[in-house]
């Protein structure tokens, strides 16, 4: 396991200097993946609406410009840059921890399939003693990395749940379950900790037996895809392990 924690390091020194070089840094790598994949496109900073407190890289918003050439589509299909994007669950679950603090303050955290980390963020900003963002893409990771160094918190990743050492308090997924064919994640995620916390609308609730809803709240992904309506419902469940 790795921890990236440079940023808030160097600004708890009080070099802002360092932390803007750091900063930058990481935010050229993030731009170059994305390039890699979408020549024309562009991540800008952008304050989430629902939870204000945190600030994540993200596609601008008047992308596409124009009609998208063939081999940039088929580029975009073959490895889609989805932590360029906050995703309505994403958003919605960031905003539930920020605003219910005490589900993870002084607590240990795994945030599963992390995207761009902006769940991680959220539980570090509302007092997690330890937050671990575990996602397997490394263009996730690097976006992990900066978006963690832009709100200034401390977040230990990990690219394989079966390297997590032990288990932890809490564990978070926002929109994992997008296809059924992570649907045995449901019978994963009560290993790995006490607390299980989903975010999700594409599930019915009936799927998730054992869970109680929380939260329920429409929103939209960021930027805003134009997806069905449907996708716009989020639901936070919550399902405790039995002692």
């Amino acid at each position: 396991m790795d921890s990236h924690i440079e940023c808030a390091r160097i600004e708890n020194s009080g070099n802002s200097n360092q932390v803007t070089q750091r900063l930058e840094t990481l935010k050229r790598a993030i731009d170059d993946n994305l390039s890699a994949t979408i020549r024309h496109a562009e991540l800008v900073q952008t304050a989430l609406p629902l939870c204000p407190k945190v600030s994540l890289f993200l596609l601008s918003d008047d992308y596409p410009r124009g009609r998208m050439p063939d081999d940039e589509m088929l580029r975009i299909l073959d490895a889609p840059a989805y932590w360029a994007f906050c995703w309505a669950s994403g958003q919605v679950m960031a905003r539930y921890l920020t605003q219910n603090p005490e589900i993870v303050k002084g607590k240990s955290v795994l945030d599963f399939g992390s995207g761009s980390g902006v769940v991680a963020i959220a539980a570090c900003l509302a007092g997690a003693d330890r937050v671990i963002a575990c996602d397997n893409d490394p263009m996730s990771q690097s976006a992990i990395k900066a978006n963690a160094c832009l709100n200034n918190v401390e977040i230990q990743q990990l690219d394989d749940i079966n390297k997590l050492d032990n288990s932890v308090d809490v564990v978070v997924a926002a929109d994992v379950l997008y296809d059924r064919d992570n649907f045995p994640l449901l019978t994963l995620l009560p290993d790995l900790g006490d607390e299980i916390l989903i975010a999700d609308s594409r599930i019915k609730q009936f799927e998730l037996q054992g869970y109680e809803i929380l939260d329920r709240v429409t929103t939209t992904t960021i930027p805003d895809l134009d997806e069905l309506k449907e996708y716009s419902d989020v639901k936070v469940y919550r399902a405790i392990k039995a002692r």
